[in-house]
């Protein structure tokens, strides 16, 4: 199957899962108000001088397969808070993953720091469920939203008080990021279409997001060299997920901290109303 095919195929069936959830929408509303207040997401993301690490558990994708299928959320989520990892990353979309909100909660319940849901957020309802689940920040992916719909996301993560890393690859996706508001832009070095990594092209663009945006490396970290690089380039943090699970979690994630963080060149500006197409509100 076309990898562009596997991305419109996982929002398809997130689209279906949205329209289940919705059927609850106001008892997920309820339990999301009801949920202890969050971790400070982006505050653990800004540790100046420094790189910080989002450590993610991950079981398997679709660009890799079977990574650690059997692993448990809480474990390694211990780990890598004992390691240092600034927050953790937990996916939690089943089919192609392999990952569920228990695995959220277990690792919540498991760590001090603050943990992100990672998936595929098409809509609100989805935000609630995240808040009632425990999760202190939310992924919210630029392909996949109109920048209406991109917007209303992060105003109404913003009112339930989470965090949200705003996912990019190229710049017109990161110039789409600033003009809806955008305060943590995650650079992804895999082309989600192409699924093709190229690191290089990613920390170029790291290098020209404005100083006032938490500016997080995403995908292609597989060693301790890749996180410099990224401190190099001015990333304030780096995600990591595959080569943590596919190795040893504890000796990978103590690898990546504390690599020095130069400053960026922050030339980069928001999209203007023209080019960001605000006309297309919908996923």
């Amino acid at each position: 199957m076309a990898h562009d095919t596997i991305l419109e195929e996982i929002l398809a069936a997130k689209r279906e899962e949205v329209a289940r959830l919705q059927l609850f929408r106001s008892a997920v509303r309820a339990q999301a108000d009801e949920a202890p207040p969050p971790r400070g997401f982006e505050a653990s993301l800004r540790r100046p001088g420094e790189v910080s690490v989002v450590a993610e558990f991950k079981r398997r994708s679709p660009s890799a397969g079977d990574i650690n299928p059997y692993a448990q959320a809480a474990g390694v989520a211990s780990v890598y808070a004992s390691g240092g990892a600034a927050a953790i990353s937990i996916l939690t979309d089943e089919r192609y993953f392999g990952g569920s909100l228990d695995d959220l909660r277990s690792a919540k319940a498991a760590v001090g720091v603050p943990v992100l849901r990672k998936d595929f957020t098409l809509d609100p309802v989805q935000l609630y469920e995240a808040r009632a689940a425990g999760a202190d920040a939310v992924l919210l992916i630029v392909r996949a939203l109109g920048d209406a719909r991109l917007r209303e996301l992060l105003e109404v993560a913003d009112d339930l008080g989470l965090g949200a890393l705003v996912e990019a690859h190229d710049e017109e996706e990161v110039a789409r990021a600033l003009e809806a508001g955008a305060r943590i832009v995650g650079v992804n070095a895999r082309d989600l279409a192409t699924f093709e990594v190229d690191l290089e092209r990613s920390l170029r663009l790291i290098e020209e997001l404005p100083a006032d945006v938490v500016a997080v490396a995403e995908s292609g970290i597989r060693s301790a060299e890749d996180a410099a690089a990224a401190g190099s380039a001015g990333a304030d943090a780096v995600l990591v997920g595959g080569w943590l699970m596919a190795g040893d979690p504890a000796a990978g994630v103590e690898a990546l901290v504390g690599h020095p963080q130069r400053p960026r060149s922050g030339r980069m500006q928001p999209a203007g109303a023209d080019a960001a197409g605000d006309s297309d509100g919908a996923p």
